[in-house]
């Protein structure tokens, strides 16, 4: 490879040396070493006479001084462009003095010939990724491993961009998500390491996985779930609703790829879903001032960053962030919020939490489980034991097997459905027995003799016994230790003496569609009794089955005999 002389020029009043061949995609695109430039040039120093449009000869000062062959410094006004150093690689051009010093830094990809690669820089995803004109990576050299050489400006006008950082992305949808960070460049070269293969998890194609609807976002910011359902939360900063049962968890994991896949115009968090990361620092602030919001950008001297979460809005003693530009801030700078203007003291801890960053943020697939990223929560009831969430302490929170017992084949509208405890084929009416009669006017708490079963469902019905011998229903919306706390109800007549019956009616309700579900927390496995009727315009004879609840739930199927 060499110079191609007519795809270049040199003007010697302005010092401008371009390019001013094809571009990248189009005709013959020809690309050079930094090395190959210096020796292109002086190819011309020691001419007598300079002509066409390489305005360069032996009465001229010289254009360059060499380093080494990886870097090559332009001298006195001698200069490249953003277009000519996108057809240089392998090294750094410096050029410029007195405030107007550049630097076109080289980077090099040690990954897969076809990986596509996203490069960060100051806080935003650079718009022309001219490095992946084609399937193939620009200047590869497949012998080294290497899929990309390319240079990229990380100073201009005497100052470096963002510290000379870059951080490099491949999220091609359908492949495995990657990133690599240069924290400051050097002259020569500078490694990133991003490579890509085929995701197995994420083979349905993006038109379809765009058109995926019910799949949201119900809380931004920190957000307490008890997850593992021992009746105390742990704090995320996001709930999502996976919209179960339309869509699998492995549908989750595809779809959060496709917000942050190459090319997206979704937003997470207030940026640009191409640009999200998820939380790189956990710092610990005091000192609160004004009302944060949820989520907002933050600032602070010698950084910025987008606020994810933090423990309080009004009196924070916690903030999560992502880093956007600078460093993270440290002991007593002020953080101020952008929106706001709401703002709080860092308080000695900065916890870098960069190395638990997942690609993509919610983490890892394993076709039927969610392994989630750090920080990120799922709705408790899309969840299963299977599925592995990490709070903001970075805790591993594993779920409780919840299992769902479905009723098939019912007509909405028509069939009444009672679910028990089953008792040799019939209702289990004594599986608890009341502690303490029910005789007020205003009855919200319902007591049993010994402790609620643990798989009972957090609320539901119970079906009481009256004095009168009939089974009453009532609305529970939460139970501990023996006590269910029930819809205030009147129990002055027709009392429930102590010692009467007390049951579960899991799914106790005229039919509202096809199928009537329940769910619980799987202790172990457990027969339950299925009655179905309908007495109306097309009546069946009175269905009743028995059915096993198991470690993955369960189902009964109605079989409609008419009875007419």
């Amino acid at each position: 490879m060499a110079m191609v002389d007519a795809d270049w020029s040199i003007t010697r009043s302005s010092g401008d040396i371009r390019y001013i061949g094809d571009d990248h995609g189009g005709g013959s695109p020809s690309y050079a070493t930094v090395i190959q430039l210096r020796r292109w040039l002086g190819a011309f120093s020691d001419d007598a006479a300079s002509s066409g449009d390489d305005q360069y000869d032996i009465t001229d000062d010289a254009a360059s001084d060499r380093s080494t062959d990886n870097i090559i410094t332009l001298l006195g006004n001698y200069n490249i462009d953003d277009t000519a150093a996108e057809h240089l690689f392998d090294g750094s051009i410096i050029q410029g003095t007195g405030g107007t010093e550049e630097y076109y830094d080289g980077v090099v990809n040690f990954g897969n010939a076809d990986v596509q690669i996203q490069v960060h820089q100051n806080g935003a995803v650079l718009s022309d990724d001219w490095w992946n004109f084609s399937s193939a990576g620009l200047n590869p050299d497949a012998a080294q491993g290497i899929s990309h050489r390319f240079m990229i400006k990380t100073r201009t006008a005497g100052s470096d961009i963002d510290g000379r950082r870059l951080i490099g992305t491949s999220r091609t949808f359908g492949n495995g998500y990657s990133e690599f960070k240069i924290n400051g460049t050097a002259r020569g070269n500078n490694v990133f390491a991003l490579k890509d293969s085929a995701d197995l998890n994420n083979a349905t194609i993006v038109g379809t996985v765009a058109g995926w609807t019910g799949i949201a976002l119900t809380t931004q910011g920190y957000v307490g779930l008890d997850v593992n359902n021992d009746s105390s939360n742990e704090f995320y900063y996001s709930e999502w609703n996976t919209n179960q049962p339309t869509r699998s968890i492995n549908d989750f994991y595809e779809r959060m790829k496709w917000l942050q896949r190459d090319g997206s115009a979704e937003t997470l968090w207030g940026l640009n879903g191409e640009l999200f990361r998820g939380i790189t620092h956990e710092i610990v602030v005091d000192t609160p001032t004004g009302t944060f919001n949820a989520f907002e950008d933050v600032s602070w001297t010698g950084g910025t960053g987008q606020m994810l979460a933090i423990n309080s809005t009004t009196a924070a003693t916690t903030m999560w962030i992502q880093l956007l530009t600078g460093i993270a801030p440290t002991d007593g700078l002020t953080i101020t919020g952008g929106i706001s203007s709401a703002t709080v003291d860092v308080n000695v801890t900065v916890t870098d939490r960069e190395p638990r960053l997942t690609f993509p943020f919610i983490g890892a697939s394993t076709g039927t489980s969610i392994v989630g990223g750090y920080g990120t929560g799922i709705e408790v009831n899309d969840v299963t034991a299977a599925d592995k969430l990490f709070d903001l302490t970075d805790t591993q929170i594993v779920p409780p097997n919840n299992v769902t017992f479905d009723v098939l084949g019912v007509v909405s509208g028509e069939d009444r459905i009672l679910v028990t405890t089953d008792a040799a084929g019939a209702i289990d009416t004594n599986h608890y027995i009341l502690n303490g009669g029910l005789v007020g006017a205003a009855v919200t708490a319902v007591t049993v003799s010994g402790a609620i079963d643990s798989d009972t469902p957090s609320s539901g019905t119970i079906r009481i016994e009256r004095d009168s011998g009939a089974y009453t229903l009532h609305p529970y919306s939460a139970f501990s230790g023996s006590d269910f706390t029930i819809t205030s109800h009147d129990f002055s007549t027709d009392n429930a003496a102590t010692t009467n019956n007390v049951y579960n009616s899991y799914i106790d309700k005229l039919a509202g569609g096809t199928t009537e579900s329940f769910t619980y927390v799987y202790n172990a496995d457990r027969t339950l009794f299925i009655r179905v009727r309908d007495g109306g315009i097309t009546p069946i004879k009175p269905f009743e089955t028995t059915a096993v609840m198991g470690s993955t739930g369960g189902s009964a199927t109605v079989i409609r005999t008419s009875d007419e």
